[in-house]
């Protein structure tokens, strides 16, 4: 059930959220507020654009009072010098102080992470968090010496060859060129049959990388996990990641580095107008 509902007294008959439906399932006939049709319901793709568009906080749906809604006005929303200098200032981060990220905060990133894109809101992304440190540092242990032994036996595949230029380091020098020393690590991953599932990730990873790093974290695209896993499929079945599931990683924390500029690289994109 939608659970969709007007304020009769508080709906001005406006019709937005009859025009701003994906699915053209709300209906409105003439004076009277809107309605759906119970045989439309399973048809709506629970985006809340109709909660989100009215104006007089008259309409509810799937449970959500829009009193609980944020107001969205200019003078809340960052404004274009804001987003970007964020996105010109982005940074992947390799150094990291040994602590762990306030656990409200990390609460506040993955609340808001919820909202992020899925291709028509199927919505169908897990995401799973190393929160503490030591957590991190044992799985680290693991991956190092399960990697370690995988070399000896000669059983690292060829497109993770990668992987044993980071042993030595590792056991020798104590540097960590897989892990980064990053004391937390996000997981997202969505169904295989999705549909879109790698945009899904994609796209819910790189907010996850703004949200964060305007909170004062430090981000990097940890891509070497998949060679990890290619390796040490065990170390698939520990986090938990099923094996029909499309994911990608991100590792972060509290840098233990300060950049103090923007690089520069705006005209490195190639731009191609199209005219017809």
């Amino acid at each position: 059930m939608l659970q969709f509902t007007i304020n009769a007294e508080r709906c001005i008959r406006c019709r937005r959220c009859v025009t701003d439906c994906p699915v053209c399932i709300i209906e409105q006939k003439e004076k009277e507020v809107p309605f759906i049709r119970p045989e439309q319901e399973e048809n709506c793709l629970r985006c809340q654009h109709c909660l989100a568009v009215c104006p007089t906080a008259a309409l509810s749906i799937l449970g959500k009072k829009p009193e609980a809604s944020l107001p969205l006005d200019a003078a809340h929303m960052p404004n274009l010098d804001q987003m970007t200098l964020l996105i010109r200032g982005r940074r992947s981060f390799r150094q990291y102080q040994d602590k762990n990220v306030d656990p409200e905060l990390l609460q506040q990133l993955l609340a808001t992470l919820a909202n992020s894109p899925t291709g028509i809101n199927n919505r169908r992304l897990t995401f799973r968090l190393i929160d503490d440190r030591e957590a991190m540092n044992r799985l680290r242990e693991k991956v190092m010496t399960g990697l370690n032994e995988a070399a000896k036996a000669n059983r690292i595949p060829e497109r993770a060859a990668y992987l044993t230029n980071t042993i030595a380091p590792y056991f020798e020098q104590r540097r960590d060129i897989i892990f980064r020393n990053a004391p937390h690590a996000l997981i997202v991953s969505a169904e295989a049959d999705a549909p879109c599932p790698q945009q899904d990730v994609a796209l819910a990873l790189a907010y996850f990388e703004l949200l964060a790093q305007s909170a004062g974290l430090g981000t990097v695209w940890w891509g070497m996990l998949h060679f990890v896993l290619a390796t040490l499929p065990d170390i698939r079945t520990l986090l938990g990641i099923p094996p029909d599931h499309v994911f990608y990683a991100m590792l972060f924390g509290r840098p233990a580095i300060k950049y103090s500029r923007t690089v520069q690289r705006d005209n490195e994109a190639e731009i191609r107008h199209i005219i017809f």
